[in-house]
């Protein structure tokens, strides 16, 4: 039997160790890919995060795990090399999560099918053994045949090419439980409010439980900031007089019903009216449409689109769909902001590279920062290997390229419960396997008793936010369901009803920013 994961008993853990070998701060990406890395070289490990794992970018991306066809067109050739490997590398390691989609460039006139079918070819060629499937052209029929809602008129044909898409914030929880079965800690809700230092070196941080209120003193060999967009705020905790690292963009998102995008094929637009990508993906029965690159002066944790942002989507969507969608089709719009590490000549965010960037401060603070999804395991395999140096940890090879991540399996059960891998059995087994959380949503009841046993689920919105997928698929659904999982929430963590009528509150307000107004 699967013993529950208790956040008592992590908290124990932090009471009784007198040194980590790293702390890592930000439980998104880049910091699960690196608390992974140094666990399993064998290093103690912690993870502190101040809300929940993936709160913020990392559970609003665009779904792809790709090289990025608008990359090859800047010239980066070395990033889109680097990102096809590690595409194939996580599709191997965590086949329940990621999958190959196929997406069709359609083609108005001769000359697009031509330049995008030869830089495709290049893509092709740079995802060398692990690649997902070779490009090809497409006649006017088949390009319909793909994508039956697309405009015909002046339709010459398209070119298809192949990616991988993963559900972002569900990948997040596989890396924190594959971080939690090799003896890694985690916690969620557990803020680093300071760092600790003993002269002018960094030895520590200092973390209050957000719960209880209670401190923690804690020591580690290495002190790691992985906190995304946030990367600024934590550098300013070492010296508040450091120049910021980071130039942040914002990429807005639709989702809406299936019915605009009726097969399994997404679209690819790779150059709008204003130079930018522009995908139209299946996902989960939906279809998600993005991206937008929005300069913003500040980093948020719920940051909102602008209506320019909306109004782009729409546009460029109607200039190639039919029926297209209207902003009542609109079902939840998410907006994620990316970490791009400033340059000196560009006032394009666009255009800023996605690139990691390791930096090491004078007191020894260690910050990772940009790079993307894809890459988060080369992010944290670089991050581990310049700590090792840094610290003059005894060093210990990387064997994360060839890692199974937690529940690995190759026949992952139907949807929804696919992406628990090989959970999904015992997911079956518990109260509410057979019950609805709404009619409108996919997701089981069961997976609210699941993601709070086993997922250190603490609230209604990481359930309906982060562990289901609710807010984004139907964000006026996932309102309507909040009730019954507070309700589940409560009878799993021993809360009242006021607490109960206080977490409802808490996510209408939250869902309430994720419908178009």
């Amino acid at each position: 039997m699967k013993i529950l994961l208790t956040r008592q008993n992590l908290i124990a853990q932090l009471r009784q160790s007198d040194e980590w070998d790293f702390i890592i701060i930000g439980g998104g990406a880049t910091g699960l890919g690196t608390a992974i890395e140094a666990a399993t070289r064998g290093y103690r490990t912690l993870l502190l995060e101040k809300y929940d794992f993936a709160k913020a970018t990392s559970s609003r991306s665009t779904k792809l795990v790709h090289g990025g066809v608008r990359y090859l067109a800047q010239g980066n050739i070395a990033l889109v090399k680097e990102a096809l490997h590690e595409r194939g590398l996580l599709r191997r390691n965590a086949p329940h999560l990621v999958r190959d989609l196929k997406f069709v460039v359609p083609g108005y006139t001769w000359w697009s099918q031509l330049f995008y079918g030869t830089g495709l070819k290049i893509y092709d060629l740079l995802s060398g053994r692990l690649s997902l499937g070779h490009s090809r052209f497409l006649n006017e029929q088949d390009t319909r045949s793909h994508i039956p809602t697309l405009k015909t008129k002046g339709l010459r044909g398209g070119v298809i090419y192949h990616d991988g898409q993963f559900d972002d914030a569900r990948l997040a929880i596989t890396l924190l439980q594959t971080l939690l079965d090799y003896n890694g800690v985690a916690l969620n809700y557990l803020p680093v409010i300071d760092l600790l230092k003993q002269g002018e070196r960094v030895q520590g941080v200092r973390a209050c439980d957000a719960e209880t209120g209670e401190t923690f003193e804690l020591k580690s060999k290495v002190v790691v900031n992985a906190t995304g967009v946030f990367v600024d705020d934590v550098r300013r905790m070492d010296d508040p007089q450091v120049s910021t690292m980071l130039s942040p963009s914002q990429g807005a998102h639709i989702v809406v019903d299936k019915h605009f995008l009726p097969n399994d094929s997404a679209m690819m637009i790779p150059k709008t009216a204003d130079g930018r990508v522009l995908f139209a993906l299946p996902w989960h029965d939906k279809v998600v449409i993005g991206t937008t690159d929005t300069p913003v002066e500040n980093t948020e944790y719920e940051p909102r689109p602008l209506q320019q942002e909306i109004d782009f989507i729409l546009h460029t969507a109607a200039q190639y769909l039919t029926p297209a969608p209207t902003p009542k089709d609109v079902l939840s719009v998410f907006v994620g902001q990316r970490p791009l590490v400033k340059a000196e000549k560009t006032q394009s965010t666009a255009a800023l590279s996605r690139e990691h960037v390791i930096s090491v401060s004078a007191s020894g603070l260690l910050t990772i920062t940009g790079g993307k999804w894809t890459t988060y395991r080369k992010m944290g395999e670089d991050v581990v290997n310049r700590a090792i140096s840094l610290a003059n940890l005894s060093p210990h090879p990387s064997i994360t390229a060839n890692l199974h991540l937690h529940g690995w399996t190759q026949t992952p059960a139907a949807a929804p419960l696919d992406v628990y891998g090989s959970d999904a059995a015992t997911i079956q087994e518990l109260p509410g396997a057979d019950t609805l959380l709404h009619p409108r949503l996919p997701y089981l009841e069961a997976e609210v008793r699941w993601a709070t046993r086993y997922e250190l689920a603490r609230t209604v919105e990481d359930i309906l936010a982060r562990r289901t997928r609710s807010l984004l698929l139907d964000a006026i659904a996932s309102i309507e369901a909040a009730p019954r999982v507070a309700e589940i929430l409560a009878e799993e963590l021993e809360r009242d009803t006021i607490w109960q009528q206080q977490q409802i509150a808490a996510y209408h307000s939250l869902a309430e920013g994720y419908l178009l107004k």
